[in-house]
């Protein structure tokens, strides 16, 4: 019957910090998707800022190519640029802040992790 008990406990660590892992991962893609959205945007940014403001150029909105000028556009651009470097900051928090508290997590209920392959 104790077997049974440690056993449990032991796969409910593990589902634990399987959750913690998958939480990580989770933030971690969703960060470097916008740091690319975010470099997209400034590489646009950097193409179109030297060009005269009357100059057509077209966006692409919820799947449809619309056409503007390059002054109707940059303004645009840098909004969602900074909307972007915003809530990459708030994912960066969230991350730690996850990260942190899978630490305490493993401290309070002395969690060694060990990787597959060592010992």
């Amino acid at each position: 019957m104790a077997s049974q008990a440690a056993l449990k406990k032991q796969q409910d660590l593990q589902n634990t910090y399987g959750n913690y892992k998958n939480t990580l991962q989770t933030i971690a893609q969703k960060i470097g998707d916008i740091e690319q959205e975010a470099e997209e945007h400034k590489l646009v940014l950097e193409t179109l800022e030297p060009l005269p403001g009357d100059r057509k150029c077209f966006r692409m909105i919820n799947g449809v190519l619309t056409e503007r000028t390059v002054k109707e556009v940059i303004p645009i651009l840098k909004t969602n640029s900074d909307g972007l470097k915003k809530t990459l900051e708030e994912l960066v928090k969230q991350y730690k802040k996850q990260q942190d508290e899978m630490e305490k997590w493993k401290k309070k209920n002395n969690v060694q992790v060990v990787q597959q392959g060592q010992q």
